[in-house]
């Protein structure tokens, strides 16, 4: 880790944001703004969002803390401390593969250079807020601090500094260097409109002396797994009767215990994660919680302050991976979410909704409608943004949180909890099979140079170039990444629906979480970037110069031929059996998985492209006859309109292949059909065939077994 001096800080902050529009790589077009009017309070601190990272990775530095900030958390839970700060750590300490395991504790930080960064951030966001989100009901963002293990560590001096800094660092010297730094820069008018900004001269100016000389206000207290129950209490007594804290505690997923855990965790697929009951034996047992919340709550009402409960811990489990040092590793994500909301479920039925409850298991964009909704606030999350996206599955979350009802709840609904603590034992993402066990690889050998390829590429028939596609879609620049789509493939209306999606299947994304919903953004590029595209497009230079060519088939690959051909400059003529061109498209696949419309969109783009068609040509055309018309070249695109089939002794009339069934209800005729239907079969085909009225069918009983990407699609919705 590499801190960054203040001044240094402010400087690369202005400086990347004068050049490129960012800080610290987070463009300007996603800095989250809170929604005015939507705020939530805690223990009396108003905050303009109720999420943020929680004490680890991502609140050590202050450019973390400043990053989780322009997207959107505005509960900023500090990196835990401890006496013990000259810690050598094992690396690597975090395997985030899926579920998340750690080794590690505390900040790496000593207790000094720990406090420095809390206090950078401290100044860094005053300032952010003054020139982005400027309010006369001061700041937006709370910060808590996060202190451990013991009561003995915590009243060490080097203990009761940093907390007292952090209560109060009006008499430091730091407080006054920064503060110092911060007018300096901010008395430069030059300074000031080199950035542009001159019109909030006079608030900038006055903004350092405004600065609270107070960080915070309250504190997370967390222990060490097994810390008896009187050792738990007592350091919650320290911080609300010593130290006046509003104090949150942390508390772990064994209150559930042993067995319910265990039971949890297999039927959500997780078998394989090793406990010790031993572990569960030495941990605060529900009755204890029960009794020692309930003291805490009294005394803090007694005090003026708030207590509550920050749910939950991470669960320590047997290292049978291999990946991390240790005999122990700490489990934290999806597989913990059951968990923790079912222990927030037992405890909020024990006080009847009223203890506070502080949120971070297993918190995600998937997840945290259904837990604000339940009037739990703040969630907090770290396992969550190591995973693709990073501090911007912040804003992610927002936006969901945005239409909520129930920001104005001041207690937690029992109710809608434990209706969600009941769902996520079966809810898609809690189960081990909603994130695929198989690595995303490629088989071919990467190039010498430039050795970097992108699985969804080479998993796709005509290598089309996704990633580009996908950055220009990003951009709002749709009919560019229509323009890039139309390089490679022909139809895209076609492949926007019915394609068989590899892509999907060796997306990236899928070694951390989900994939992309690759062909559904392809439909966006060409519903939204078409009538900018069409005005743009025009007919290729040299159309028609070159040699003839005659096309047998004007199916998808007829059509893509064509379209090539022509663009190459090629006189391209289709010739088909069929009254129109489409193929199997247009025939046979039932209207409801593609709309007819949408194969003629790009039938006739291919036609604008000068391409030719001749229907009801005969079965018995030869490559002769075309070539004695003048053609220099014939291309034979049939497509394999042949049924594989089940071999059925006699000759039932009652028997069908599948083809030419479909191909009669795409036609519109009046099929009769019994009571009892068999459909052999359970891939597209056999789905298309359900479909179609065929609504009694022997088929595999588990979607898990069925070839047909119809299947596959459904596996692949419960992870876009």
């Amino acid at each position: 880790m590499r801190p960054i001096p203040f001044e240094e800080l402010l400087t690369r902050i202005f400086d990347e944001y004068q050049q490129q529009r960012s800080i610290f790589g987070i463009p300007e077009q996603q800095f989250y703004s809170p929604v005015k009017g939507k705020t939530v309070s805690v223990f009396g601190e108003t905050c303009a969002t109720p999420v943020g990272p929680a004490a680890g990775p991502h609140t050590q530095l202050a450019q973390n803390i400043v990053t989780s900030w322009l997207t959107g958390g505005r509960f900023i839970e500090l990196k835990t401390v401890q006496i013990l700060d000259r810690l050598e750590l094992e690396k690597p300490c975090i395997d985030a593969e899926d579920e998340c395991f750690n080794t590690e504790w505390s900040t790496e930080f000593t207790l000094l250079k720990a406090w420095d960064e809390y206090l950078k951030a401290w100044f860094a966001l005053h300032l952010l807020e003054a020139m982005f989100q400027p309010s006369d009901s001061g700041k937006s963002f709370i910060f808590n601090m996060s202190v451990g293990y013991n009561l003995e560590g915590i009243k060490q001096p080097p203990m009761q500094q940093f907390i007292d800094n952090m209560m109060d660092a009006s008499d430091h010297p730091k407080f006054a260097q920064y503060r110092d730094t911060l007018n300096k820069l901010l008395q430069d008018d030059a300074f000031l409109a080199r950035h542009g900004l001159q019109e909030k001269r006079e608030s900038l100016q006055a903004l350092p002396a405004r600065i609270p000389t107070s960080m915070v206000h309250g504190v997370t207290l967390s222990t060490m797994h097994g810390c008896p129950p009187h050792e738990i209490e007592a350091i919650c007594r320290y911080m609300l009767e010593e130290k006046g804290l509003n104090t949150f505690v942390k508390l772990n997923p064994t209150l559930l215990g042993y067995a319910r855990v265990r039971e949890i965790l297999d039927v959500c697929g997780f078998g394989y994660i090793g406990l010790k009951e031993e572990s569960f034996d030495h941990d605060l047992k529900l009755t204890q919680a029960l009794e020692m919340l309930e003291r805490l709550m009294a005394l803090a009402k007694e005090k003026s302050l708030g207590f509550g409960v920050k749910l939950t811990n991470t669960l320590g489990t047997i290292n049978n991976k291999g990946a991390l040092p240790g005999e122990e590793m700490y489990m934290s994500g999806r597989a913990l979410f059951p968990l923790s909301i079912n222990v927030a479920a037992v405890l909020s039925r024990a006080f009847d909704g009223k203890l506070p409850i502080s949120y971070s298991g297993g918190a995600s964009q998937l997840t945290i409608r259904d837990i604000f909704d339940t009037g739990i606030r703040p969630i907090t999350m770290a396992t969550d943004l190591l995973k693709p996206g990073g501090y911007l599955r912040l804003s992610a979350c927002m936006r969901e949180l945005e239409g909520s009802d129930a920001w104005g709840l001041d207690h937690v609904d029992v109710e809608r909890l434990n209706r969600l603590a009941a769902d996520a034992l079966t809810m898609e993402y809690t189960q081990k099979h909603w994130k695929p066990e198989e690595r995303i690889e490629v088989a071919e050998d990467l190039p010498l140079t430039d050795c970097y390829v992108a699985p969804c590429v080479t998993a796709c028939a005509i290598k089309q170039d996704i990633p580009e596609y996908i950055r220009l879609l990003g951009e709002h620049r749709y009919a560019d990444a229509l323009e890039l789509i139309y390089q490679r493939n022909a139809l895209p209306a076609i492949t926007g629906h019915i394609c068989d999606h590899q892509c999907q299947y060796n997306c990236t994304r899928l070694d951390y979480d989900s994939a992309l919903n690759i062909r559904e953004l392809k439909k966006v590029a060409l519903e939204k970037g078409w009538d900018e595209y069409k005005q743009r497009w025009h007919k290729p230079a040299g159309s028609g110069s070159r040699h003839p060519v005659a096309v047998i088939g004007a199916g998808p690959a007829g059509l893509a031929a064509g379209y090539f051909l022509a663009r190459a400059g090629h006189p391209v003529t289709l010739f088909e059996r069929e009254a129109n061109a489409g193929g199997v498209v247009k025939n046979i696949i039932p209207q409801f998985r593609i709309p007819a419309e949408l194969i003629q969109h790009d039938i006739d783009f291919v036609a604008a492209h000068g391409v030719k068609f001749e229907y009801g040509c005969s079965p018995d055309l030869t490559v002769e006859q075309l070539k004695n018309q003048g053609f220099h070249y014939v291309l034979i695109a049939t497509g394999t309109d042949k049924n594989s089939g089940v071999k059925l002794a006699g000759d039932n009339q009652n028997v069908w292949k599948s083809l030419p069934f479909l191909r009669e209800y795409n036609k519109g005729t009046a099929l009769k059909l019994g009571k009892h239907v068999v459909v052999v079969g359970a891939g597209n085909t056999a789905m298309g065939l359900r479909s179609c009225g065929v609504t009694r069918s022997r088929r595999r009983k588990s979607n898990d077994r069925l070839p047909s990407f119809t299947a596959r699609d459904a596996r692949m919705a419960r992870r876009v």
